[in-house]
């Protein structure tokens, strides 16, 4: 006699079936199905938890009728579906409209799609990189290497790295494939030579990969420990005929603090640049990103989006999903005047996006060697020191804050020591190419 979990899991087949006959979504089925919990069968009727209010009421009107049909096929005979909240105090702001809005927005914020080169949408802007990725992805090792993809942030390019990741493993599932950013790369490093640790570890890490895919390369620049684990690392596996692949948000030339060493080694293989995607293009990423959330828009309000939102992919995904939890929520589809309020939201959320101070201190750490505690300490080392002066000189240039804010920031400093921590930084930059690059890679990191 199977035990109710045991029932459950047998009934995921049902759901998968539904998902491939295009009859229920993946996101639908990750979102919704998957975290239910069978708890008990007591005659006809099947108990499961569920993680809110806010959870059954979506389960109870769109999907309670997959659940019994589910469970009743492999039980044999039809059940009833109890849900039960798992946090038994009853919150009474979840019935507050908005907050439900709210909350089914996040969850569809976190939907992701299957980053493959089927669902990567192709245009003019992106068709050269595209071509590249997938022929490495064939190939591994064999051409462009190392592949070198840049453009600027929400333009596919971790999409496309996933892809390859994704087709390799298909081709060859053997493939030893390392895909990690470069700020993990720098902070794992940091991190062993900081407690100490043999480093024979993350050299074995790395130069065992067969397939070595890392995004965002630009935040190991002015990194020197950094550069010289990865230029040793590169040099290794390209030796070996092992495939790279990078990515970052400006090409090699314009990465200031890239030790030269580096930058022409990246520049050996193949350069693919993504700009920002044409209306046509836009339109046709709205329309597959809708497809595969199952929300059907008409043309009028695709346009309007793809006419709108022009910097990137992860606005028009982002307006997409937000007119998904209206759906979801009102029970019918979206119309002009959603559309246009989606529109304002993704436009407003991104203009108050604040940089942190917390960002800032840990990109000038990373830089330096230090953390950001040691920054606001009174620590006086050579290299704290320059990290704390740099540190003070960046949050002014690039947030709103006063000189007295920013020393209340950095272990209650007095407002003229700030003062005179930036006229210092700013003569410097004027006198010292490399300190002025090195700043404004700093910046450029931490505004991407």
């Amino acid at each position: 006699m199977r035990s109710f979990p045991e029932v459950f899991e047998k009934a995921q087949d049902y759901f998968l079936e539904k998902i491939e006959n295009n009859e229920m979504t993946d996101i639908a089925y990750r979102l919704w199905i998957r975290n239910i919990v069978p708890v008990k069968l007591d005659g006809k009727s099947a108990y499961f938890n569920v993680q809110s209010d806010f959870h059954a009421d979506i389960v109870e009107k769109h999907y309670i009728g997959y659940l019994k049909e589910a469970v009743s096929n492999v039980l044999g005979f039809d059940v009833d579906i109890i849900l039960e909240v798992n946090d038994t105090e009853s919150n009474e702001e979840d019935n507050d409209p908005n907050k439900r809005k709210v909350e089914l927005e996040k969850s569809f914020s976190n939907a992701e799609y299957d980053y493959t080169f089927d669902t990567f949408i192709v245009g003019r802007s992106n068709e050269f990189a595209y071509a590249a990725c997938t022929a490495v992805a064939k190939e591994p090792g064999s051409t462009y290497n190392p592949l070198f993809v840049h453009g600027p942030s929400g333009l596919g390019k971790t999409h496309l790295m996933t892809a390859i990741s994704n087709e390799i493993k298909r081709r060859r599932p053997e493939t030893n494939i390392i895909y990690v950013t470069g700020e993990t790369f720098a902070n794992e490093l940091i991190n062993a030579i900081q407690q100490k640790k043999d480093t024979s570890q993350f050299h074995q890490k790395y130069r065992s990969a067969d397939v070595l895919l890392l995004d965002d390369v630009q935040f190991i620049a002015g990194k020197e420990s950094t550069q010289e684990e990865f230029f040793h690392t590169f040099n290794q596996l390209r030796q070996e005929g092992k495939q790279i692949v990078l990515t970052s948000d400006r090409p090699p030339r314009d990465i200031k603090t890239l030790e030269d060493r580096i930058r022409t080694r990246f520049e050996w293989g193949l350069i693919a640049d993504i700009t920002t995607p044409d209306f046509e293009t836009r339109i046709a990423i709205v329309r597959r990103k809708a497809e595969l959330l199952d929300l059907t828009l008409t043309d009028e309000i695709s346009e309007l989006i793809a006419n709108k939102l022009k910097r990137d992919i992860r606005q028009l995904e982002g307006c997409v999903k937000k007119l998904k939890a209206g759906q979801h929520l009102m029970g019918t589809p979206p119309t002009m005047a959603q559309a246009q309020k989606a529109i304002r939201e993704i436009i407003s959320d991104e203009q108050t996006s604040p940089i942190t101070v917390e960002k800032i201190l840990n990109e000038v750490g990373s830089v330096y060697g230090v953390t950001a505690e040691d920054i606001c300490s009174k620590k006086r080392s050579a290299q704290i020191s320059v990290a704390r002066k740099i540190s003070s000189y960046v949050l002014k240039e690039v947030t709103d804050m006063s000189y007295k804010s920013i020393g209340m920031e950095l272990g209650a400093r007095d407002h003229s020591t700030i003062m005179y921590y930036h006229n210092d930084i700013e003569a410097l930059i004027k006198q010292d190419s490399h300190t002025r690059e090195m700043i404004e890679d700093i910046i450029n990191n931490i505004k991407s």
